[in-house]
């Protein structure tokens, strides 16, 4: 039987809901028991959040002082040792699990399943390659632990209403010195947060320039979205590349996404596929967001934006 442990995503003493979506694709194994595994300085709060999510049976916090910072290279170390007695260690595919586990793999000396939209087997999974215009099926070998991240766009968030008990774990690991945390630049913001928001309003080169990307955010705040952007507003400097939906930016699934002024290159339809409704503005009809899209509209973005805010 399949034991699979599960590495939870949090900041600022909040459990990252990409976690609630591990445990949906943990549970897809029929295992016959899923942890998570909580790294902080002080994980009480989010090892409580943890522990209410169903399918869970325990939650294990390692408290220390090296963990208050999520760098991959401390993590990893404990994040190996804990492993052993399970089958199968999750992470999932953002930011956070495309650092971290890949150094647990490396560590247990077995290769990472990657971007797991799918579970076929105990060992065998679908993940997306060609920026999502194949699906492959991916046989882990049996015999060394299944260490991979979840495509979070893929899975739903588990139900909550769970009473899974909350245990102190101890490690012995050495932790690495010659790597450390510094700082942290980000941008500050009051919209939600693009990668877990439910609604998204993104921008393209059809904006035309950093100034005239008020209109998106006036519009976002209206609608109490999240902003992003196609890679090529993102290259024309019109916006942070925190912001970048796609393949080599974020992948999301909002259930509704706003494509405004965005042409549709496979590389940002890659990032949305997973959306529930997709709603596209755009001048020119012909362009390719206007294949995948629920809702299209054809016009200039100038004079939609304004009036659908109007009418809200």
């Amino acid at each position: 039987m399949s034991k699979v442990l599960i590495v939870a995503e949090h900041q600022d003493g909040v459990l990252n809901s990409s976690t609630a979506k591990c445990v949906s694709a943990a549970q897809a194994l029929s295992p016959e028991a899923i942890d998570i595994v909580v790294l902080a300085a002080d994980p009480s709060a989010v090892a409580a959040e943890a522990a209410s999510l169903a399918g869970v049976a325990r939650v294990l916090t390692v408290s220390s002082d090296a963990n208050a910072h999520a760098v991959a290279q401390v993590l990893a170390p404990q994040v190996a040792e804990l492993a052993s007695g399970y089958t199968h260690v999750f992470g999932p595919s953002t930011t956070f699990g495309k650092d971290l586990m890949p150094c647990v793999a490396a560590l247990l000396s077995t290769a990472q399943v990657s971007d797991i939209m799918s579970v076929e087997g105990s060992h065998m999974f679908k993940r997306p390659i060609y920026a999502g215009n194949a699906i492959i099926t991916v046989d882990a070998p049996s015999d060394h632990v299944v260490v991979g991240t979840v495509r979070t766009a893929s899975w739903p968030e588990a139900a909550k209403g769970g009473s899974a008990a909350v245990e102190a774990a101890s490690v012995s690991a050495s932790l690495p010195s010659h790597t450390r945390y510094i700082g942290l630049a980000a941008g500050s913001s009051d919209r939600p947060d693009l990668q877990s928001a439910k609604r998204v309003v993104s921008g393209g080169r059809g904006v035309g320039s950093a100034e005239n990307f008020k209109i998106v955010y006036d519009f976002a705040d209206k609608i109490g979205a999240a902003v992003g952007a196609s890679r090529a507003a993102v290259d024309a400097g019109y916006v942070p590349n925190e912001m970048q939906v796609g393949q080599t930016g974020k992948i999301i699934a909002p259930e509704l996404y706003i494509a405004v002024g965005i042409s549709g290159a496979i590389q940002h339809l890659t990032g949305i596929k997973d959306a529930g409704t997709i709603v596209a503005i755009n001048k020119d009809g012909d362009a390719p967001i206007f294949e995948i899209a629920d809702i299209g509209l054809v016009g200039d973005l100038f004079q939609i934006l304004p009036e659908l805010q109007a009418a809200i």
